[in-house]
């Protein structure tokens, strides 16, 4: 197949699908499987807006543009094991000579010195075709829907069972707003938990998405309707999720105007970025949009100051009785840059739940099937299973998965997997290949929301102990650690969860394809990747990291004897 009837079959704007099955297509497995997840990441069934590349996030994209794309589409099949590719905010730039265990791609998104780094200047450098927005896992090709976020809300409702609810979530309702790529994943998280779930979006699309993929119960465009069945199922102890049409700041407002007091109140809109994401109050989507394109000033300007009506309303809920958390969007200091002056006076979800899974180098473990066969990710669930008996989370969430989550685009699970346990798991997952009982490669990633990959004030580092929230070091010596340890791509961004200005975070992927030069890879990337975030927890002083470097013996030599 010549580079013309590629695009023509995979790559048609904007129709994008991986190829499936186990006949390369690029010259090896190393360049076919960033390959396949680029255009996995722009499929229909993944992609919240494949015409504009936009992945998910308000405007976080794949490539640049539908030209720059094709560019790197055509560097990855002719590039050879002797050569890397370097991807600029979503453009290929060069390539450059390395080694067959080097990464394939290095990318680089969205990436501006500290004292331009704002939306303002972002949005020119992008006006004029030099930029694009790559989120997370948007711009480093790694994305795999909804799902790929599940297992983290899942946690965190968890941790928030178990602190706040004796553990049951029983005739308990949680509240939020946003149900777009990451926000999508609230509702089924939330019943899988054991909640009833109300969230709220602007666009009725995001809800019937969810609703083809099995993620929310019900769409309503009635608040009454929406109110009536949520209580009903709380007093009778049923777990459902309805997605409600709406403002979310109104519905805020009219749930404690009838004295609705949600138990656990969160939000995932899109207010990391308060133009593109972000849908102001009293205003029509359609309206929004027209607005959005006519006077992008005074549309952030009504935006911010909804964020802060927004984060009021959340706060008096708060008041009342809510267990209320920000979940990463950096709403807060939106809200705090609109005119709410008390927007932090509730907690964000790091420290509040997840800081101690970082501190044992626990995170978000994904990988995806190549092949495009679900048979695969089910013998990798009970691979898994058979290789960790006594991880009964895990086991419990893999159980649940297989039995409630639809796949978009190619096959892909996730689970939070800590040091160790990584390692064993991508070994385990290369000798799947090598033996024949999966039927292609697979690809094996993460969020950049991990342990020791992101830093992120309002977000992942939010409230660090020795007060280093700031400090960048941490996730450019995690993507240069696996460089080093032979990733199979790597990506370094700013901006992604949070926005311009506020988050500097790496990615990483490593393909298992049954090789050994794959299983050194694997071995070297998935012990230096947890490795990171509990040497970064522990040099801030948390006990329960210091605990796990001792445990896996990670300490400085005390001797120049090996």
């Amino acid at each position: 197949m010549n580079f013309s009837e590629f695009i023509e079959t995979y790559a048609a704007h904007p129709n994008y699908h991986a190829p499936r099955g186990n006949q390369l297509n690029a010259r090896s497995w190393q360049t076919e499987a960033p390959l396949r997840m680029l255009l996995n990441n722009l499929d229909r069934e993944v992609a919240e807006n494949p015409e504009e590349l936009v992945v998910y996030g308000g405007t976080g994209q794949a490539a640049r543009n539908k030209e720059a794309l094709q560019q790197i589409i055509k560097q990855l099949l002719i590039l050879d094991e002797n050569h890397s590719l370097l991807v600029q905010s979503g453009k290929a730039v060069g390539i450059v000579r390395t080694h067959p265990e080097a990464p394939r791609v290095l990318i680089a998104n969205s990436n501006l010195v500290p004292a331009w780094a704002n939306w303002e200047h972002f949005e020119k450098l992008k006006k004029d075709g030099l930029m694009m927005y790559g989120q997370m896992t948007a711009g480093s090709w790694i994305y795999i829907g909804s799902q790929g976020i599940l297992q983290g809300t899942y946690e965190t409702f968890v941790a928030c069972r178990k602190k706040y609810f004796n553990n049951n979530f029983q005739h308990k309702l949680l509240v939020s707003g946003g149900l777009g790529g990451m926000g999508g994943a609230q509702p089924l998280a939330a019943t899988m938990a054991g909640a009833v779930f109300l969230g709220v979006d602007i666009d009725p699309e995001r809800i019937r998405k969810r609703l083809q993929t099995g993620y929310i119960d019900h769409i309503s465009y009635s608040y009454r309707e929406a109110v009536d069945m949520i209580l009903r199922a709380k007093e009778k102890g049923d777990v459902i999720s309805v997605g409600l049409v709406a403002d979310i700041g109104d519905t805020l407002q009219n749930l404690l105007i009838d004295g609705i007091i949600p138990d656990i109140l969160t939000d995932q809109t899109s207010a990391h970025d308060p133009l593109h994401g972000y849908v102001p109050n009293a205003i029509s989507l359609e309206e929004a949009i027209r607005l959005r394109r006519s006077d992008p000033a005074a549309y952030r300007n009504r935006s911010m100051k909804s964020m802060a009506r927004h984060a009021g309303l959340m706060l008096k809920l708060q008041e009342r009785g809510s267990v209320t958390f920000d979940y990463g969007n950096n709403l807060r200091e939106m809200a705090k840059q609109g005119g709410e002056p008390n927007a932090y006076d509730f907690d964000g979800f790091t420290p509040k739940f997840i800081r101690p899974l970082f501190c044992e180098g626990k995170g978000p473990f994904r990988w995806a099937a190549l092949s495009g066969d679900p048979e695969d990710i089910f013998t990798t669930d009970k691979a898994l299973i058979e290789a960790f008996p006594e991880n009964h989370p895990m086991i419990d969430w893999l159980i649940k998965a297989g039995e409630r989550i639809s796949f978009q685009g190619l096959p892909a699970r996730i689970c939070w997997l800590g040091m160790g346990e990584r390692e064993k798991a991508g070994l385990l997952f290369n000798d799947l290949v090598r033996t024949g009982k999966v039927k292609a490669p697979i690809v094996i990633g993460r969020d950049h929301l991990d342990c020791g990959s992101v830093a992120s004030p309002n977000r992942e580092t939010e409230k660090m102990k020795d007060g280093s929230d700031a400090v960048s070091d941490w996730p450019l010596l995690n993507l240069m650690s696996n460089t080093a340890g032979g990733a199979t791509w790597v990506s370094f961004h700013h901006g992604g969860g949070v926005g311009m200005g506020y988050s500097q975070h790496a990615g990483m992927v490593v393909l298992a394809d049954g090789t050994d030069r794959a299983a050194a890879c694997i071995s070297r990337v998935l012990y230096n990747d947890p490795a990171l975030g509990i040497f970064r927890h522990h040099d801030a002083g948390y006990e329960l990291a210091t605990d796990t470097l001792h445990q896996f013996g990670m300490e400085l030599r005390e001797s120049y004897e090996i």
